[in-house]
């Protein structure tokens, strides 16, 4: 055991506590029961403090490892601690793909589930946790397979719960069948807001995969300009030559944390302009990597170092159908306060599913990475809050670093439910973390 200093990704929040890095589910369960308080820790790739406990144990699940044999149905049986990438190294050159992808492989599959994290294709074919047959979860009161039918009120509690109701060690879930390693692509640039969410509206539901990159540095007629990329799996008889490549290693690496106030306004309006202008204003088909499309991040290692040491925020937030304006209203805040946003991600949502602290609603999705220190930054994500709140929506957990316990309780309507799950396995609360006791999930 060793005392360490962590952190989420957006590394805002650091704490230190006691790592432990049990090699079985036998052992996740000794550590487990010696803990008065603890949480598992894949990746550390949650942006906020959700993987993280203050004085108490965390449980990396690293050596939770082990991928099984791919059934002919794409069913497969693997370790908790297993990574994305590590998983599509094996899969990919087989010909099956991952059903629900984040925009990074750097995630473990414990890490994933207890986000129920989503991706370009959520309008088509839900979160990962939709995909999920069955698991091992090592709770206070005991070990148990779980699914939609074996302790199906303990499986959905799981799943996005954020690793309250016990330590994944093993997933079932079942596999994407593809024929290549290429994805076609159309890209299509407008020139603000409402078209590309016309567009989104329009034509998402002919694609799989569908998501916007959105210039929040503009006002005005230009407000919102974004670039639209959508996709499907290349098949064979797409493309004159084949192959079942999975993506390589990043290429770049940030050495160091870059000085405070590099990605500023004026900074990020220019990279924005940039980027805008080189995307071509209509394209089809265009061939890219697996990579490319669904992580293009990875191919730079430790990029968060490029918000210094004072390091970022990610506010991500959902609101249904009904509630688009809400997107246009959060882009006007931000583009009228001054506070850059290196990023912005706008996507549409399918339906939710059972989990009970699932993120994802029926709707619209918007991210955006924000970097620490503008003076108007608090003042600005409150405001985003309380249009949140008035529309019916609900910020992301996973991405969360701030939000307080009064917010949590409008935006999660099935938290009651979710609590009370979690008393029954966890009565003396040893399941806990940061954002739980941030947020009153669990006792101080």
């Amino acid at each position: 055991m060793t005392r360490e200093r962590l952190s989420g990704w957006g590394r805002t929040t650091p704490t230190i506590a006691e790592v432990q890095n049990p090699t079985s589910e036998d052992a996740v369960a000794q550590e487990l029961s010696l803990a008065t308080g603890a949480i598992a820790r894949g990746l550390g790739r949650s942006y906020g403090d959700a993987a993280q406990l203050s004085g108490g144990v965390v449980l990396l699940n690293r050596a939770l490892g082990g991928i099984g044999a791919i059934a002919a149905d794409g069913v497969v049986t693997i370790g908790a601690g297993v990574s994305i990438e590590e998983l599509l190294n094996v899969t990919i050159p087989l010909g099956w793909f991952i059903p629900v992808t984040p925009g990074t492989r750097q995630v473990t599959l414990g890490g994933a589930i207890a986000a129920d994290v989503h991706g370009k294709n959520h309008h088509r074919d839900g979160s990962l946790g939709d995909h999920v047959l069955e698991m091992r979860l090592v709770t206070p009161r005991g070990s148990f397979t779980i699914s939609p039918t074996i302790e199906p009120e303990l499986f959905w509690a799981t799943i996005g719960g954020m690793g309250l109701t016990g330590i994944v060690t093993m997933v079932t879930l079942r596999l994407h069948k593809i024929e290549t390693d290429k994805v076609l692509v159309d890209t299509t640039r407008f020139g603000d807001l409402d078209a590309v969410m016309a567009a989104m509206v329009a034509g998402d539901d002919d694609y799989r995969y569908s998501v916007a990159w959105v210039d929040c540095m503009t006002k005005g007629a230009t407000m919102g300009r974004a670039i639209l990329t959508r996709g499907e799996h290349a098949t064979r008889r797409d493309l004159e030559q084949t192959s079942l490549v999975a993506p390589g290693p990043a290429r770049l690496h940030v050495p160091f944390n870059a000085p405070s106030g590099l990605l500023n306004p004026l900074s990020i309006r220019a990279f924005n302009e940039l980027w805008f202008r080189s995307a071509p204003q209509h394209r089809e088909g265009e061939e890219q990597s697996l990579g490319t499309f669904f992580h293009p991040l990875d191919g730079v290692s430790d990029w968060n170092r490029l918000y210094g040491r004072r390091g970022f925020v990610q506010y991500q937030f959902a609101v249904a159908d009904a509630q688009a304006e809400v997107v246009v209203r959060a882009i006007e805040r931000l583009s009228s306060s001054g506070v850059p946003s290196f990023l912005a991600v706008l996507k549409r949502f399918g339906p939710a599913n059972h989990g009970l602290l699932s993120f994802p609603i029926s709707g619209w999705t918007l991210a955006l990475d924000l970097p620490v220190g503008p003076s108007a930054l608090p003042g600005v994500l409150d405001d985003l809050d309380e249009m949140v709140i008035e529309a019916g929506g609900r910020v992301y957990l996973a991405k969360d670093s701030r939000l307080s316990p009064e917010a949590v309780r409008v935006m999660y309507p099935r938290l009651p439910e979710f609590l009370e799950i979690k008393n029954r396995i966890d009565p003396r609360h040893q399941l806990a973390s940061d954002l739980a006791r941030r947020l009153h999930l669990v006792g101080k």
